[in-house]
């Protein structure tokens, strides 16, 4: 089995549709071009970094110093972009609702059901917050 797939299963079961991925900004370049960002879930009510693994099932660079993903650009919001990154990568198929507070992009473009149904867009199954 490849690295990244067994990172891929060991997010699978850290990480469910409408959790909360909590992102920490560990550096930015002098150009602020570039930063370096953490990304945390809470576990057993402890911070816990899956940056290892996301590095590998996204295939971003793990900044080993700072301990974060590096990625590159600016004008967005780049934890979020991470995150949505991520979501996509291990939620490929769609997600199922997850019911009240659903993070899916439908709801928040008309869709009032919040019964189980599939979701299309991979990228929104995971919701994302700064700490």
């Amino acid at each position: 089995m490849s690295t990244k797939q067994s990172s891929k299963e060991k997010l699978l079961e850290l990480v469910k549709p409408g959790d909360t991925v909590y992102t920490i900004l560990r550096h930015v370049s002098r150009s602020g071009m570039s930063r370096v960002i953490d990304l945390v879930i809470m576990s057993d009510g402890e911070p816990f970094s899956i940056s290892g693994w996301a590095a590998d099932v996204t295939d971003s660079r793990l900044d080993r110093d700072r301990w974060g993903l590096k990625i590159s650009g600016a004008g967005m919001d780049m934890g979020f972009a991470l995150v949505y990154d991520l979501s996509y990568r291990l939620f490929k198929e769609g997600f199922n609702c997850v019911g009240e507070g659903c993070p899916a992009n439908d709801h928040s473009n008309g869709d009032r059901d919040y019964t189980p149904h599939q979701h299309s867009d991979p990228g929104y199954a995971l919701k994302q917050r700064w700490l």
